[in-house]
């Protein structure tokens, strides 16, 4: 019998009666529940959050530091519980699974050190004669309550990404997790709890995303995070009045690969970089770019690769693409392939689709104006072109709404720092795919991918104020 998870209201365990599934994508069997949050139930985590924070915002650093130390005990401790759980939820590989757990584990343990590196600045005033005899500093301070909103591709790691920065800067949290994908959440959620975060500030309120809306509309909400498609998180961002805002959203990643790159090397790391996560990665491999003199071979041996990937179920330690989160979205994507083929694409690999198992598969013959190569598929495709001049790859790399990562495989520094100067995305891999990512860096996109940075250090900048002190020496003296 499934068991119904209760979800969390400025710590206080909640049941309503409304009730949200689990679906397992593999196999459609509901594999838990969770109960779903009421409005007047997201009401009260605000009020709650907005309490919670007189609290965090208090919190010396070396307490915000060991809150995170002990989270991370708390991951390291439940492994199994939730690589089990991101399996069932999401239809994630044993593979993939496994990876995302210590990920989050390695998120935690820098926002924890991070904690502690949250400093300022002496600002000269000497500059100027008016500045003459004062001194300034600058100090940052928590903002206040934060909204997250995290996706169902990567529930627990995206979590962390958010909620850990927020505890490190000393502000509250809400978190909402998608609906697919809550079972990791509320694990997390009680290992917050039980690491020493004050339980007034946490809530996790499974819910629809319009039900959601009032959240981030709500200007009791100081920060609002959100990871998911570009048209979700651009609207969300319209009704978000003055809130700060930081969108982690799609991609549909280039990887260009020059003659003198190793091609060898390239085309190992693609057939993981496109197909990881069954694609559903927004900074997955989607179009590649291959000069022209080295064209066949190269894509005589993608073709090699990703004949060999093995669909199936992700509980099988052999299997490398498991399904997709549901059949919907694994018919939305394959009619794009299918209308790509029906304009003259062909699919050299895979081109088929059965429930939410989606081949992996490969399209040469694309146009830059097929959807497969203009929007985000979010799907194991790739798109394979050539292209005759470094310049012609850059342009065709550019020729999308998108900006968030790129992967150029080069051995020529000139040509490296002339895509780093020209290529429009948030992040640029030399010698390695778009899919790269480490938790500590910068990540972000451009244009229709986003705004902010996430990263622990780069996090706790957006959620925190800036603010500056000013002593008049000469004032103060009753000389």
């Amino acid at each position: 019998m499934v068991t119904v998870r209760e979800f969390l209201v400025g710590g206080e365990r909640r049941t309503s009666d409304n009730v949200i599934d689990v679906i397992f994508p593999y196999t459609g069997d509901v594999v838990g529940s969770v109960y779903r949050a009421s409005q007047s139930d997201l009401e009260d985590a605000i009020v709650a959050a907005t309490a919670g924070f007189e609290q965090t915002r208090r919190l010396p650093a070396h307490e915000r530091s060991a809150i995170l130390y002990r989270l991370r005990e708390q991951l390291e401790r439940r492994a199994g519980e939730l690589i089990e759980a991101l399996i069932l939820e999401g239809g994630k590989t044993q593979r993939v699974a496994e990876g995302e757990t210590a990920r989050a584990q390695e998120t935690v343990r820098v926002a924890a050190e991070e904690a502690k590196r949250i400093g300022g600045e002496i600002v000269p005033m000497d500059w100027t004669p008016a500045g003459e005899g004062r001194f300034a500093f600058v100090k940052r301070f928590p903002l206040g309550p934060v909204l997250g909103i995290a996706p169902f591709n990567y529930p627990l790691n995206l979590a962390c990404h958010k909620l850990a920065p927020a505890i490190a800067a000393g502000n509250s949290f809400i978190l909402k997790p998608a609906s697919a994908t809550p079972l990791s959440a509320l694990l997390l959620a009680d290992m917050v709890l039980e690491a020493g975060y004050p339980s007034e500030a946490l809530s996790v309120v499974p819910c629809r995303g319009a039900e959601a809306e009032t959240l981030v509309a709500d200007p009791r909400i100081k920060f609002f995070t959100f990871t998911g498609s570009s048209a979700v998180g651009w609207r969300l961002k319209s009704i978000a009045g003055r809130k700060r805002v930081s969108l982690e959203l799609g991609g549909n990643a280039a990887a260009i690969i020059h003659e003198d790159g190793n091609i060898d090397y390239a085309v190992r790391r693609i057939a993981v970089g496109g197909f990881t996560n069954a694609g559903q990665n927004c900074i997955s491999v989607q179009r590649v770019l291959v000069h022209r003199p080295i064209y066949e071979q190269t894509l005589t041996k993608l073709v090699e690769r990703i004949a060999r990937l093995k669909l199936g179920d992700p509980r099988a330690a052999e299997t490398d693409v498991g399904p997709m989160i549901d059949a919907g979205a694994a018919r939305e994507a394959f009619a794009r392939v299918e209308a790509a083929i029906s304009q003259g694409a062909k699919a050299l690999v895979g081109g088929t689709c059965e429930g939410t198992l989606f081949a992996p598969t490969l399209l040469v013959d694309t146009t830059p104006d097929m959807e497969v190569n203009r929007e985000e598929i979010f799907a194991p495709v790739i798109t394979v072109t050539p292209y005759d001049t470094f310049e012609d790859a850059l342009a065709l790399a550019n020729d999308t709404d998108y900006g968030l990562q790129s992967g150029v495989f080069t051995q020529d520094i000139n040509r490296i720092l002339q895509a780093f100067q020209e290529i429009e995305v948030g992040g640029l891999q030399i010698n390695d795919v778009s899919t790269f990512r480490v938790d500590q860096m910068p990540y972000g996109g451009v244009k229709g991918s986003g705004i902010g940075r996430e990263g622990p250090r780069y996090a706790v900048e957006e959620m925190t104020e800036m603010k500056l002190l000013v002593v008049n020496l000469a004032g103060g003296s009753p000389h």
